[in-house]
């Protein structure tokens, strides 16, 4: 989750909202990117996820379903805010979880 985090945000490093619009791969990288989260996300336990209550799993998780299934019906403003506003702060609980600073 935190390397596919992690990926997701450098690709945004220097970009903006409006670049999701114009570049076929950055769409499909962030996609796939927030994909993984959620696709780990799923696999994690339900002892995992108690230790850490405060990650939104369901939440995760659903975007995950949402993102595989609607394949170019994708609203753009959402996957980026997921990004931009979702990622940094899960990455943050993660990473101690882990034992990474």
């Amino acid at each position: 989750m935190i390397e596919a985090s992690e990926q997701a945000l450098a690709f945004v490093a220097g970009r903006v909202r409006a670049d999701l619009d114009g570049d076929a791969m950055l769409r499909l990288a962030l996609t796939r990117a927030v994909e993984i989260v959620g696709e780990a996300a799923g696999q994690v336990s339900e002892a995992g996820r108690a230790e850490l209550p405060k990650v939104p799993w369901a939440q995760i998780v659903g975007m995950r379903n949402r993102l595989i299934h609607a394949y170019f019906d994708i609203n753009r403003d959402i996957l980026w805010d997921t990004v931009q506003l979702a990622l940094p702060p899960l990455v943050a609980q993660l990473k101690p979880a882990v034992g990474e600073d």
